[in-house]
């Protein structure tokens, strides 16, 4: 896991042309005169307008930032279609993601769920802690249903000051519980990201024959013909996207929809690229 997480780390960050992506936080430090080979975009038009002077803008990374990852490992996080299931590939993601913020000194926990926490590792900068977080990483299996609500609030008790709180799951719990635990953290002045992992036939629906729909994390079963329900099924998962996707935009929380058919490395580059350029 670790060379998949360093592979997938180091190849969207060379992909970041000149620039490489330079932590999830930049905290403005200082002023300084420029000096010739600058970059021009990091001039403050604001200082040169009342010293008739350039000066540029000086950022350092905010090495106490600490991030917690909450990764789920709910019955339903154990679906595929093809060859990798939705915790494995958020497995993957919050090694990555792991790995990185710990490659910028900042400090890193993990905290896997299903219907409340089952393990927490608290953030550490320390050399050995990824290892750690790996081990942990590599011997989950799906358990359980899902209690995204409860797991926020455990959570909640282990962040006593300002960080970085990052959510993957499939999301599949009672909608206004989650957003409302998540407007939470947001309230408490915590940056929030969600990693929304789904199948791509959780999407789709792609199937063609009389099938039996199971949930993964109740055993309910119902006998039906995909033909009949897809354009019903997928305006209602439609709906279910947008509703996160929409409230976390309100709410200032970033939001990033992943199907587990597209390489992480692209997505997880693509996702970073943009929210470089947001900032």
């Amino acid at each position: 896991m670790l060379l998949k997480a360093r592979f997938v780390v180091e190849g969207f960050i060379a992909g970041l042309h000149q620039s490489p992506y330079r932590g999830f936080s930049l905290e403005f430090a200082q002023h300084r005169e420029y000096s010739p080979g600058d970059e021009t975009r990091h001039v403050d038009w604001k200082v040169y307008g009342r010293k008739d002077k350039y000066f540029v803008k000086q950022y350092q990374e905010e090495t106490n930032l600490k991030g917690y990852i909450l990764l789920d490992r709910s019955a339903s996080m154990g679906y595929k279609s093809k060859e990798i299931t939705k915790l494995q590939y958020g497995s993957y993601l919050a090694a990555s993601l792991a790995f990185l913020m710990l490659r910028q000194q900042d400090s890193v926990g993990l905290a896997t769920f299903d219907e409340r926490i089952k393990k927490y590792i608290p953030p550490r900068q320390s050399k050995g802690h990824l290892s750690l977080i790996l081990d942990e990483l590599e011997k989950l299996v799906p358990s359980s249903q899902t209690g995204i609500n409860r797991s926020l609030q455990e959570l909640g008790q282990y962040t006593k000051r300002r960080g970085l709180i990052i959510l993957i799951s499939d999301l599949l719990d009672e909608q206004e519980k989650v957003l409302n635990a998540l407007k939470y953290f947001r309230f408490k002045k915590h940056e929030v990201i969600v990693f929304h992992l789904l199948d791509p036939a959780e999407l789709e629906l792609p199937f063609t024959n009389v099938l039996w729909l199971e949930d993964m994390e109740n055993g309910k079963r119902v006998l039906t013909h995909p033909k009949i329900i897809r354009e019903k099924y997928k305006d209602v998962i439609k709906e279910f996207v947008e509703t996160y996707k929409l409230s976390c935009l309100r709410s200032d929380i970033d939001y990033c929809l992943m199907d587990t058919k597209t390489p992480l490395d692209f997505a997880l580059g693509a996702y970073l690229a943009r929210r470089k350029m947001l900032r």
